[in-house]
């Protein structure tokens, strides 16, 4: 991958599901090595989750819309 220039354009293009396993959402993020790391952010609220049942789901839907609304500066 050294020398590769890759772009969004490069990688492949799934919709976002509006709500998945947090698990799967780690994944889905590429932090499948750093599971833990997510469950914090989740713990401490900064990914939108909820319960259902025994499982925690990702609000995918309202974490896009979030990051949508905010103001980016570099």
């Amino acid at each position: 991958m050294e020398g590769t220039n890759l772009t969004l354009k490069d990688l492949p293009v799934q919709p976002a599901p509006p709500v998945m396993p947090w698990r799967e959402f780690a994944d889905w993020i590429r932090m499948s090595q750093s599971h833990d790391i997510v469950w914090g952010w989740i713990r401490h609220g900064y990914i939108p989750s909820h319960k259902v049942g025994k499982h925690v789901v990702v609000n995918v839907a309202l974490l896009t819309s979030q990051l949508l609304e905010q103001e980016w500066t570099l």
